[in-house]
């Protein structure tokens, strides 16, 4: 049996071979990750994870994970920011507040079964000045990230606060991606 990782993020792939896991390939998904209208964060999040896994072919001897990660702040979900002004008002949202980090994971198994999980993270932030989101927004490192933050990066410094998957908040809760695997007859080193 074969792994297949059906996403490019390289934090993805490092956080599966933390584990053991060494996929046979990766493929690039190609899926539309738009909310849909009423879609709350925890079905967005699973949809998302669920239609990557069916966008890549999968022959008969290969598994195929796929995952997906969102912020939200009640029900309003924060996706990748489109430019800095987006980052800028993602992060006011963020700061002082409670959020949660939803990453949802699929697994398509050998018998064609698609097997689900969802991580869900309580984050808070601590009260950034201006002067922080500036230096942030400067950085370059919230563009193209859920939220418009990479915990594992100088956001870092943020978290007040963090109940849950740290891993989940990287992009991959690795004890629900675990479970999954060995439950789809992978064994894990």
């Amino acid at each position: 049996m074969r792994l297949v990782l059906a996403s490019t993020s390289p934090r993805r792939l490092d956080l599966l071979r933390r584990i053991g896991a060494e996929p046979a390939r990766v493929a690039a998904p190609d899926v539309d990750e738009d909310v849909r209208p009423g879609e709350s964060p925890r079905a967005y999040v699973l949809r998302v994870a669920i239609d990557k896994a069916h966008a890549v072919e999968r022959a008969t001897d290969e598994i195929v994970l796929a995952g997906d990660t969102t912020i939200a702040v009640g029900k309003r979900i924060l996706g990748k920011p489109e430019d800095e002004a987006d980052l800028r008002r993602m992060l006011g949202l963020l700061s002082g507040r409670r959020h949660h980090c939803l990453s949802a994971i699929c697994l398509i198994g050998t018998d064609g079964k698609a097997r689900t999980r969802i991580s869900d993270t309580i984050v808070t932030f601590k009260r950034l000045t201006d002067a922080e989101i500036d230096r942030y927004v400067a950085s370059g490192e919230g563009m193209g990230k859920a939220g418009g933050y990479a915990i594992q990066g100088k956001a870092e410094a943020f978290v007040r606060y963090l109940a849950g998957s740290h891993s989940g908040v990287v992009g991959l809760p690795v004890f629900e991606t675990r479970a999954l695997l060995e439950s789809a007859g992978l064994l894990l080193g």
